[in-house]
């Protein structure tokens, strides 16, 4: 129950990844993007330039899946709302209320939603104290829980049909066609997982050097890794200094390779489910069966590849973790004292 209390207590998180979602500079106004009417001018002499803008309109209607950038759907305050921004904060929303209704009433032997978040957070805790050591994962816990709640039900919301299909757009020639969806998956914008990346390397910094000390930090990274003696020390030295160069560069690429692997594998997913289901468009009776029949095998896979992801992003930061932190007995009790 421990636990349970703790990420009672630190799911507004959530709140905190999914407001950072709007604050990076990857989205784009839809409506900046020109339309077929303006990139083929109106010629009234010319067939020519009338079959041209025909086959841009076709083309435009036979496009389809998620747009790269997350749209822009309003502005509070000055500041935009895009849909992505939207589903992640009514995920927040949902697991907060849920968690808080589900504790409402704690009883000392669970049932229904109690058992479930106990069970959830008991069993990643017992795998997280295997990796982090009993003393880290204290600390550093409510994090990685967190993060893989939030990554886990933001993928599974981006499936529920409607997302990323139901919003403004134009009536085409065969049908209607979505410029601007009022949803998007959170995790398939990368502003949301590059949020999450860099709220996750402040926390490493804060967990190494709390670990560490400054010095300890240092030497962590550019210091000798085994006594030696000598002028074979002073040339290990200066291997060992160009070795810490290659790990800063490292440590710099990680939030970025954190961001991409989330952000691909869901944008991905999002769109075969979006190709899968155009797939089929004459006639209309067989587009309207085939759209709903054709994606169902594959959104048991999405579901797979939603929790898989969600798995992966908290075991590489916890994997991070530990590498930073993680020393021998005898350097701890000289971390301390810095």
């Amino acid at each position: 129950m421990k636990t349970v209390k703790t990420l009672l207590a630190l799911l507004p998180l959530l709140a905190v990844c999914s407001g950072l979602n709007g604050g990076i500079a990857f989205a784009a106004d839809a409506k900046a993007r020109p339309s077929a009417e303006s990139v083929a001018p109106e010629s009234t002499a010319s067939k020519a330039g009338e079959a041209a803008g025909e086959a841009a309109t076709a083309a435009e209607e036979k496009e389809h899946g998620l747009p790269q950038n997350a749209v822009e759907i309003g502005h509070v305050f000055g500041l935009p709302i895009t849909n992505s921004m939207v589903v992640t904060w009514v995920v927040a929303l949902g697991l907060i209320v849920s968690t808080r209704v589900a504790m409402r009433k704690m009883k000392e032997v669970p049932d229904g939603a109690q058992n479930f978040w106990e069970w959830l957070i008991e069993g990643l805790y017992e795998f997280l104290e295997s990796i982090l050591g009993p003393e880290l994962v204290k600390k550093s816990f409510w994090f990685f829980i967190t993060i893989f709640i939030f990554i886990l039900f933001t993928n599974w919301f981006g499936l529920i049909p409607g997302v990323g299909t139901i919003g403004w757009g134009h009536q085409g020639t065969h049908g209607f066609v979505v410029d601007q969806p009022l949803l998007r998956g959170g995790n398939a914008d990368l502003n949301m997982t590059f949020a999450m990346a860099a709220i996750f390397m402040v926390l490493w910094l804060i967990w190494a050097l709390w670990s560490n000390g400054p010095w300890g930090f240092l030497m962590h990274i550019f210091g000798p890794k085994a006594e030696m003696a000598g002028v074979i020390k002073y040339f290990m030295i200066v291997i060992f200094f160009v070795v810490g160069i290659l790990e800063l560069v490292s440590i710099a690429f990680r939030p970025v390779s954190l961001s991409f692997r989330l952000f691909g594998n869901i944008f991905a997913g999002e769109n075969l489910l979006e190709a899968l289901a155009n797939t089929v468009q004459h006639p209309a009776w067989a587009k309207a069966v085939f759209s709903a029949l054709l994606p169902v095998p594959f959104y048991f896979l999405e579901l797979l590849v939603g929790l898989v992801q969600a798995f992966v992003f908290m075991l590489l930061t916890a994997v991070f973790t530990v590498l930073i932190c993680a020393h021998e007995e005898g350097e701890g009790h000289a971390a301390e004292q810095h």
